[in-house]
Protein backbone atom coordinates (compact mmCIF):
# COMPACT_ATOMS: atom_id res chain seq x y z
CA UNK A 1 0.00 0.00 0.00
CA UNK A 2 2.60 2.56 1.03
CA UNK A 3 4.68 3.86 -1.83
CA UNK A 4 2.59 2.13 -4.48
CA UNK A 5 2.80 5.10 -6.81
CA UNK A 6 4.97 7.79 -5.21
CA UNK A 7 5.50 9.85 -8.38
CA UNK A 8 1.76 9.93 -9.13
CA UNK A 9 1.00 10.77 -5.49
CA UNK A 10 3.64 13.53 -5.60
CA UNK A 11 2.02 14.96 -8.73
CA UNK A 12 -1.40 14.86 -7.05
CA UNK A 13 0.00 16.67 -3.99
CA UNK A 14 1.50 19.37 -6.22
CA UNK A 15 -1.76 19.74 -8.17
CA UNK A 16 -3.71 20.19 -4.92
CA UNK A 17 -1.23 22.76 -3.61
CA UNK A 18 -1.34 24.78 -6.83
CA UNK A 19 -5.06 24.48 -7.44
CA UNK A 20 -7.25 27.54 -6.84
CA UNK A 21 -10.28 25.22 -6.68
CA UNK A 22 -11.80 24.45 -3.25
CA UNK A 23 -10.36 21.46 -1.42
CA UNK A 24 -12.37 18.31 -2.06
CA UNK A 25 -11.52 15.39 0.27
CA UNK A 26 -13.19 12.93 -2.09
CA UNK A 27 -10.92 14.02 -4.95
CA UNK A 28 -7.87 13.99 -2.64
CA UNK A 29 -8.52 10.49 -1.33
CA UNK A 30 -5.47 9.03 -3.12
CA UNK A 31 -3.27 11.11 -0.84
CA UNK A 32 -4.43 9.44 2.34
CA UNK A 33 -5.50 6.06 0.98
CA UNK A 34 -2.15 5.22 -0.60
CA UNK A 35 0.52 7.51 0.82
CA UNK A 36 2.48 7.46 4.09
CA UNK A 37 1.32 6.04 7.39
CA UNK A 38 -2.33 6.76 6.64
CA UNK A 39 -2.01 4.53 3.57
CA UNK A 40 -0.27 1.85 5.62
CA UNK A 41 -3.07 1.68 8.19
CA UNK A 42 -5.67 1.76 5.41
CA UNK A 43 -7.55 5.04 5.86
CA UNK A 44 -10.42 5.57 3.42
CA UNK A 45 -12.72 8.45 2.52
CA UNK A 46 -16.36 8.19 3.64
CA UNK A 47 -18.09 11.60 3.38
CA UNK A 48 -17.66 15.35 3.94
CA UNK A 49 -19.46 18.68 4.18
CA UNK A 50 -18.51 22.36 4.21
CA UNK A 51 -16.63 22.14 7.53
CA UNK A 52 -16.39 18.43 8.32
CA UNK A 53 -14.91 15.20 6.99
CA UNK A 54 -15.43 11.55 7.83
CA UNK A 55 -12.88 8.84 7.07
CA UNK A 56 -12.77 5.17 8.06
CA UNK A 57 -10.44 2.25 8.53
CA UNK A 58 -11.14 -1.45 8.47
CA UNK A 59 -10.21 -3.59 11.48
CA UNK A 60 -7.13 -5.72 10.73
CA UNK A 61 -5.27 -8.09 13.03
CA UNK A 62 -1.93 -6.36 12.35
CA UNK A 63 -3.40 -3.13 13.78
CA UNK A 64 -4.09 -4.66 17.19
CA UNK A 65 -2.14 -4.11 20.40
CA UNK A 66 -2.06 -7.82 21.13
CA UNK A 67 -3.41 -10.28 18.55
CA UNK A 68 -4.57 -12.55 21.38
CA UNK A 69 -6.79 -9.78 22.81
CA UNK A 70 -7.83 -8.45 19.38
CA UNK A 71 -8.03 -4.83 20.60
CA UNK A 72 -7.28 -2.18 17.98
CA UNK A 73 -4.17 -0.16 18.84
CA UNK A 74 -4.51 3.54 19.55
CA UNK A 75 -2.09 4.59 16.77
CA UNK A 76 -4.42 3.87 13.85
CA UNK A 77 -7.32 5.63 15.61
CA UNK A 78 -5.15 8.67 16.38
CA UNK A 79 -3.98 8.73 12.74
CA UNK A 80 -7.59 8.48 11.56
CA UNK A 81 -8.70 11.38 13.74
CA UNK A 82 -5.67 13.54 12.95
CA UNK A 83 -6.20 13.24 9.19
CA UNK A 84 -9.99 13.65 9.44
CA UNK A 85 -9.35 16.80 11.49
CA UNK A 86 -6.91 18.18 8.93
CA UNK A 87 -9.32 17.42 6.08
CA UNK A 88 -12.12 19.16 7.99
CA UNK A 89 -9.88 22.24 8.27
CA UNK A 90 -9.10 22.16 4.53
CA UNK A 91 -12.78 21.91 3.64
CA UNK A 92 -13.61 24.86 5.90
CA UNK A 93 -10.66 26.92 4.60
CA UNK A 94 -11.65 25.99 1.07
CA UNK A 95 -8.08 25.13 0.10
CA UNK A 96 -5.35 22.56 0.56
CA UNK A 97 -2.72 24.43 2.58
CA UNK A 98 0.08 23.26 4.88
CA UNK A 99 -1.13 22.52 8.42
CA UNK A 100 0.54 21.17 11.53
CA UNK A 101 -1.21 19.52 14.45
CA UNK A 102 -0.59 21.59 17.58
CA UNK A 103 -2.66 19.50 19.97
CA UNK A 104 -4.71 16.35 19.61
CA UNK A 105 -6.56 15.01 22.63
CA UNK A 106 -8.27 11.63 22.37
CA UNK A 107 -10.55 10.51 25.20
CA UNK A 108 -11.13 6.79 24.76
CA UNK A 109 -14.43 5.42 26.08
CA UNK A 110 -14.28 1.82 24.90
CA UNK A 111 -12.35 -0.49 22.54
CA UNK A 112 -13.52 -1.20 19.02
CA UNK A 113 -14.96 -4.72 18.64
CA UNK A 114 -13.03 -7.26 16.59
CA UNK A 115 -13.77 -6.91 12.89
CA UNK A 116 -15.63 -3.59 13.21
CA UNK A 117 -14.96 -0.69 10.84
CA UNK A 118 -13.89 2.48 12.66
CA UNK A 119 -15.15 5.85 11.43
CA UNK A 120 -13.51 9.15 12.28
CA UNK A 121 -15.79 12.20 12.07
CA UNK A 122 -14.17 15.62 12.54
CA UNK A 123 -15.64 19.12 12.37
CA UNK A 124 -13.66 22.37 12.10
CA UNK A 125 -15.92 24.52 14.28
CA UNK A 126 -13.76 27.67 14.48
CA UNK A 127 -11.10 29.14 12.22
CA UNK A 128 -8.85 32.14 12.83
CA UNK A 129 -6.21 33.55 10.50
CA UNK A 130 -3.67 30.95 11.70
CA UNK A 131 -5.41 28.46 14.03
CA UNK A 132 -8.17 25.90 13.34
CA UNK A 133 -10.19 24.29 16.14
CA UNK A 134 -11.60 20.79 15.62
CA UNK A 135 -13.84 18.41 17.52
CA UNK A 136 -14.63 14.88 16.54
CA UNK A 137 -15.73 11.40 17.38
CA UNK A 138 -14.47 7.93 16.52
CA UNK A 139 -17.23 5.34 16.23
CA UNK A 140 -18.26 2.04 14.64
CA UNK A 141 -21.09 3.45 12.52
CA UNK A 142 -23.20 5.14 15.18
CA UNK A 143 -21.93 8.55 16.38
CA UNK A 144 -24.19 8.19 19.44
CA UNK A 145 -22.10 5.17 20.53
CA UNK A 146 -18.55 6.61 20.39
CA UNK A 147 -15.22 4.85 20.84
CA UNK A 148 -13.56 8.18 21.59
CA UNK A 149 -14.05 11.93 21.59
CA UNK A 150 -11.41 14.17 20.06
CA UNK A 151 -10.42 17.82 20.47
CA UNK A 152 -7.63 19.25 18.31
CA UNK A 153 -5.98 22.45 17.15
CA UNK A 154 -4.08 22.92 13.91
CA UNK A 155 -1.88 25.79 12.73
CA UNK A 156 -1.45 27.02 9.18
CA UNK A 157 2.25 26.70 8.39
CA UNK A 158 2.50 28.69 5.16
CA UNK A 159 5.20 31.31 5.24
CA UNK A 160 3.79 34.71 6.12
CA UNK A 161 5.26 37.88 4.55
CA UNK A 162 7.98 39.40 6.72
CA UNK A 163 7.17 42.70 8.33
CA UNK A 164 10.07 45.14 8.46
CA UNK A 165 11.17 46.23 11.90
CA UNK A 166 10.30 49.83 12.75
CA UNK A 167 12.94 52.17 11.35
CA UNK A 168 14.56 49.61 9.01
CA UNK A 169 14.25 49.07 5.28
CA UNK A 170 12.16 46.07 4.22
Amino acid sequence: MTGTNDSANGSERERLRASPAPFDPKAARALFEQWGFSGHVGLNYHDHGADWCELFLEWRAELTVDPAQEVLASGPVITLMDLAGGAACWTRMGEFAPLATIDLRVDYLRPSPKGARVYGFAECYHLTRRIAFVRGVAHNGDRDDPLAFVAATFIRTQAQPKVAAKGSAA
